[in-house]
């Protein structure tokens, strides 16, 4: 037992520091896989790889000093390429929902799937856009303000075609639409199919800068899509829309650690509170 007392003590540093690791390259994986940015982490990974490797392998002193100095400003590029990576991930760690009501969440998607359940059949083209804990308004362009209550009617209206904005997108925040005939940034990537039109390019630009949900409905054959984390799923039916939405509206943010308690605990508070 002595002889195993220091060998714990001196294995539990480096033990820490390679599971901290590990789970940090892991999750960190997880989260840029499938955006623009898992490419460009990939290729400047590899590239640091080999030429590190080959300085070092072959002894280039020249070079490896300029690298030793090029390094510790690897952490202000890396901002700058990946800053919208960075504000979603940030976003979505400190944006903890005590308050949130789950009924209130699945009457506000409700809304969204009626409202595409309606539009699908009649080819009627649509770009709705459920803001979460990242403003939609900084990243798109032009729009106008309408701020009202989010109804299936309404949604259809203002796709409606004969409508002036009915081409633009519709910004939804909880309960209410706060803008219409929005421009939304389209996305870069070369991956996609040709075939993809200006609606589900924008929708996957859009949800590649924010950690919103874009539901698509396409005008030429009322296919139904929707893009989250930089993500198009094309061609699903309404039920699996409503199980999409109700996983990550509803069940991630209600069943985040800590919620239901401190949601209770508050509102028993505020209850007794008030006798």
């Amino acid at each position: 037992m002595n002889s195993l007392l220091p060998f714990l003590q001196a294995i539990w540093r480096p033990t820490l520091e390679i599971g901290i690791l590990g789970v940090g390259i892991y999750y960190g994986y997880r989260f840029l896989k499938g955006t623009r940015g898992q490419a460009v982490v990939t290729g400047f990974v590899v590239v640091l790889l080999v030429l590190t490797l080959s300085v070092r392998l072959l002894r280039l002193d020249v070079l490896n000093a300029i690298l030793n100095q090029i390094l510790p400003f690897l952490a202000l590029a890396i901002v700058v390429l990946f800053q919208p990576e960075i504000r979603r991930l940030l976003a979505e760690v400190g944006n903890l929902p005590l308050f949130t009501n789950p009924q209130e969440q699945r009457e506000n998607l409700e809304v969204i799937v009626e409202s595409v359940d309606r539009m699908a059949p009649a080819r009627m083209g649509g770009l709705i856009a459920i803001e979460q804990s990242i403003s939609v308004a900084e990243t798109v362009e032009s729009g106008i303000p309408v701020d009202c209550e989010a109804t299936p009617e309404m949604i259809e209206t203002i796709f409606f075609p004969n409508n002036a904005i009915h081409d633009g997108g519709v910004i939804i925040k909880g309960d209410r639409i706060l803008r219409a005939g929005a421009i939304f940034p389209l996305t870069q990537r070369g991956d996609l199919p040709k075939s993809l039109g200006t609606r589900h390019r924008a929708a996957v630009g859009l949800s590649e800068e924010t950690d919103a949900v874009v539901v698509v409905v396409s005008e030429e054959s009322g296919a139904i899509s929707y893009a989250h984390r930089g993500v198009l799923t094309r061609n699903v039916t309404v039920e699996q829309l409503r199980a999409f939405l109700t996983e990550v509206l509803v069940k991630r943010s209600s069943g985040r650690p800590g919620n239901s308690w401190l949601r209770r605990w508050f509102t028993g508070a505020g209850s007794n509170g008030g006798h």
